[in-house]
């Protein structure tokens, strides 16, 4: 994609963070006993996650005055649907951080979550156009997934009580397993492919950032984990930095199909 796109780096990181966030959230209020934590400030959190990312998101804009209007094509773009349904996951994470008691109402929360999995899924298909043919495919929703769960799962830590740590200590640690094999085979995979899918393989293994993060955000994370009980409050800072490096990967080292324009395929 050529370019870091750091109002995207940072908004599409901190959105999947605030989904994150309130998924695992929503999940340990009604499958733990006990006392469910800070619930009111956890949502309050992710609310101001997301509100951040939507800050950054307008400094990409030309006019963002005219970003209301990305809301015109519903029914035939993603980024349309992506907007759509981030605006909606606002709303809900919003009346759940003002409703929330010992806990946020079993529907309200439920719907937040598939609300923002939607915005999520639509975030996915808006970065895998055919003029990217190493992320025309499930991948690029998948990433974004897997940042959804390891930074929600890092985030809620902060707010969860100890009764509730071992299910978000699962959590953050099958999502960063399963993020690593996925970011090592990926590129591997690339290199299969087409000329382009190629040329994308090489540039992220080349990448400094690339392997900053592997290591800083996915195995470092992994060993602090096999080292405690519960998830450090610190171990947040690591696990954004590893995501904001992986996303400047994502956009600055995935090859479009116009830079082997007029050679060979």
């Amino acid at each position: 994609m050529s370019s870091f796109e750091l109002p995207l780096v940072v908004f599409t990181v901190l959105a999947q963070a605030a989904v994150g966030t309130v998924l695992v959230s929503s999940l340990r209020q009604h499958a733990t006993a006990g006392p469910a934590g800070e619930v009111r400030k956890e949502w309050t959190a992710a609310l101001a996650v997301l509100a951040l990312g939507l800050a950054a998101s307008l400094l990409h804009l030309g006019h963002p005055l005219g970003a209301p209007t990305a809301l015109k094509h519903l029914g035939a773009a993603w980024l349309s649907r992506e907007v759509a349904g981030t605006g909606l996951f606002l709303v809900l994470a919003a009346a759940g951080a003002y409703t929330a008691r010992q806990k946020v109402g079993a529907g309200l929360a439920w719907a937040a979550c598939l609300v923002g999995l939607l915005a999520l899924f639509s975030m996915g298909m808006t970065y895998a156009p055919p003029s990217f043919p190493a992320l025309n495919n499930a991948l690029p929703a998948l990433f974004f997934l897997l940042t959804a769960l390891v930074l929600g799962a890092g985030l809620a830590a902060r707010f969860t009580p100890e009764a509730g740590q071992p299910l978000v200590r699962a959590i953050l640690g099958t999502s960063l397993v399963v993020s690593l094999v996925a970011h090592l085979a990926a590129p591997c995979i690339w290199l299969s492919g087409s000329t382009v899918m190629a040329a994308t393989g090489q540039a992220w293994i080349a990448s400094p950032l690339y392997w900053g993060r592997i290591v800083i955000g996915l195995a470092v994370p992994l060993l602090v984990l096999a080292r405690t009980r519960s998830v450090p409050n610190w171990l947040f800072v690591l696990l954004l930095a590893g995501e904001l490096l992986g996303r400047m990967v994502f956009f600055a080292a995935t090859v479009h199909t116009a830079a082997n324009l007029g050679g060979l395929y």
